[in-house]
C-alpha cells in the first residue's frame, strides 16, 4: 500500500481502503449519491443539448443530431470498455496492495483510448458522406448532420476523462467534477454558439467537445501531474504490455458491446422511422424520446457506477458477503427508481413533448412514444447493473450473454418485427425488449448465484 513520505498512509490511500471497511449500505450511498449527482448532470445536458437545438434551429436539426448520436455512442462504447476494464483491474489490485499492476492498467487503458480515438476520426472523416445516409440521413437532414459529425468526430481525441479509474482508487468527488464541471462549460457554451453567434447545429458539436475537451485536461491532471495518490501513471505505464491490453479488452469488451448495441439499436430504430409516411415527425419524436430516456438512464448508471468499485475491492480482498451485499442493494435501489420514473414520464409525457416542441404532428407522437417507452423505463436499469456486476468481479462471460444476447436475440428482432406496422409498432417493440432484457438478467444472476453458492470464487474469471 502506497505511503506517503512519513511512512503513514495518505488520506488518498485510505479512501480507497474505505471501499473495504465503512459499513457497505452507507459506503454504496455516498459512492452512488456522487455518481449519480455526476452523470445526472450529462442527463440535464442531454435535455438542454436538445432543446437549444429544436428550439434554435429546428425541429428537422434536432432530428439530425439524433441520427448523428451513434457515432457519439460508437466512441462512449470503447472509452467505457476501456474505462471498466482497467477500474476492475485497478480496484482489485489496490484492494490486494499490488499498485504497479494498478498503474499498468490505467496506462494502458489511455494509450489504447487514444489509439482508437484517432483510427475513428481518420475512418470516420474520409467515408463522411456514405456513413451519414447508411445512419439514415438524407435530404434536409443530411446537411446538418455532415455539420454536426464533422466537429464531433474532429473532438474523438477528447472524449473521455476515465472518470471510472478515478472511482476505482475512491475519489468519489473528483470523479464527479469530471462530469459536473465539463458538463456547466457545454450548458454555457450551447446556448452562447448556437444563439449568440449563430453557429447552428455546428456550435451544439462545438460546445459538446468544448466540455469535453475540459474533462479530459482534468483527468491529464489527475493521473500525471498530482502525487498524493496510491500510484501514478509513469511513461512505462503507457507502453502497450499485451497482457494487459487483453485482460482490459476481455473485462470491458462487453461495455463495448452493450454499447455498440446501443448504436446499432438507433441505427436500426432510425432507420425503421425512415420509411414510414409520417417519417420527419416520428425521427423527432425518437430525438426527444432518447433524450428523455438517457435523462432518466443517468441514476441507473449512477447506481451501477457507485457499485463497481466496492463490489471490486470487496472482491480483490475475498470479503463476499460485502460484494453480495452491495450488489442486492444495487439492485433495490434501481426498481425502485425506475419504477418511479416511469411513472412520472408517462404522467408528464405531454408538458414534456410540449418542452421540445410546437409542431402538432411531432408533439402527438412524441407524446405516445413517451407512454409506450415509460413501461420499458422501468426495467431499464436492471440489465446493465447486473452486466457491471459482473465486470466488477473480472468475470465477463456472463456480461457477454447480457450485452450481446440480449441486443441480438430479443431487442433488435422485436423491433424489426413490430416496427413494419408504424411507429407504434417501434416503440411497443423498444419497450418489449427492456421487459424481456431485464427477465433474462435476473435468471442469469440467479443461475450464477447457485455456482457461487457452491464453492466458485468471486474474482475468479
Amino acid at each position: 500500500m502506497s505511503t506517503g513520505d512519513s511512512g503513514a498512509p495518505t488520506r488518498r490511500t485510505l479512501d480507497a481502503a474505505a471501499l473495504g471497511e465503512r459499513p457497505v449500505g452507507r459506503l454504496l450511498w455516498h459512492a452512488c449519491t456522487q455518481t449519480t449527482i455526476a452523470v445526472g448532470v450529462y442527463g440535464i445536458y442531454a435535455l438542454t443539448n436538445a432543446w437549444f437545438v429544436a428550439r434554435g434551429v429546428g425541429t428537422t436539426a434536432m432530428a439530425a443530431v439524433n441520427l448523428v448520436a451513434p457515432l457519439l455512442l460508437a466512441l462512449g462504447a470503447v472509452s467505457t470498455a476501456l474505462g471498466v476494464g482497467a477500474a476492475s483491474v485497478v480496484s482489485r489490485h489496490l484492494g490486494a496492495g499490488d499498485t504497479s499492476t494498478a498503474a499498468r492498467a490505467a496506462g494502458n487503458a489511455f494509450t489504447v483510448f487514444w489509439a482508437a480515438a484517432v483510427t475513428i476520426t481518420v475512418v470516420g472523416l474520409s467515408g463522411l458522406e456514405p456513413l451519414l445516409r447508411l445512419l439514415g440521413a438524407q435530404g434536409e437532414t443530411l446537411a446538418y448532420a455532415r455539420d454536426y459529425a464533422v466537429i464531433i468526430l474532429a473532438g474523438a481525441i477528447v472524449s473521455t476523462g476515465f472518470s471510472s479509474l478515478v472511482r476505482a482508487e475512491g475519489r468519489m468527488r473528483f470523479a464527479t467534477m469530471l462530469w459536473v464541471v465539463p458538463v456547466a462549460v457545454q450548458i454555457t457554451l450551447d446556448p452562447l454558439l448556437i444563439f449568440g453567434l449563430d453557429l447552428g447545429v455546428r456550435g451544439a458539436a462545438l460546445g459538446t467537445v468544448g466540455g469535453q475537451a475540459v474533462s479530459a485536461a482534468m483527468s491529464m491532471w489527475f493521473f500525471f501531474a498530482q502525487r498524493d495518490r496510491p500510484y501514478r501513471i509513469r511513461s512505462s505505464d503507457l507502453r502497450p504490455h499485451l497482457p494487459t491490453v487483453r485482460t482490459l479488452v476481455g473485462i470491458g469488451a462487453p461495455s463495448f458491446l452493450a454499447g455498440f448495441g446501443a448504436t446499432l439499436l438507433v441505427v436500426v430504430v432510425n432507420t425503421t422511422l425512415s420509411r414510414v409516411a409520417v417519417a420527419t415527425a416520428a425521427l423527432a419524436a425518437f430525438a426527444i424520446c432518447s433524450r428523455i430516456q438517457t435523462f432518466v438512464a443517468m441514476p441507473q448508471l449512477g447506481i451501477s457506477q457507485g457499485m463497481q468499485p466496492i463490489v471490486g475491492y470487496n472482491a480483490g480482498r475475498r470479503l463476499a458477503a460485502r460484494v453480495r451485499r452491495a450488489r442486492t442493494l444495487s439492485l433495490r435501489a434501481t426498481l425502485v427508481y425506475s419504477t418511479a420514473a416511469a411513472g412520472s414520464v408517462a404522467l408528464l409525457a405531454e408538458p414534456i413533448a410540449a418542452a421540445f416542441v410546437d409542431d402538432a404532428a411531432v408533439r402527438s407522437e412524441s407524446v405516445d412514444a413517451l407512454r409506450i417507452l415509460a413501461i420499458g423505463f422501468a426495467a431499464a436499469g436492471v440489465t446493465p447493473l447486473v452486466s457491471a456486476y459482473f465486470q466488477a468481479l473480472g468475470r465477463p462471460r456472463p456480461s457477454y450473454v447480457l450485452s450481446v444476447g440480449t441486443l441480438l436475440l430479443v431487442k433488435v428482432p422485436l423491433v424489426l418485427a413490430l416496427g413494419h406496422v408504424g411507429p407504434t409498432g417501434t416503440w411497443v417493440g423498444l419497450a418489449a425488449g427492456e421487459l424481456m432484457s431485464a427477465g433474462i438478467a435476473l435468471l442469469v444472476l440467479r443461475r450464477l448465484d447457485v455456482t457461487a453458492a457452491r464453492g466458485r470464487d468471486y474474482s475468479s474469471g
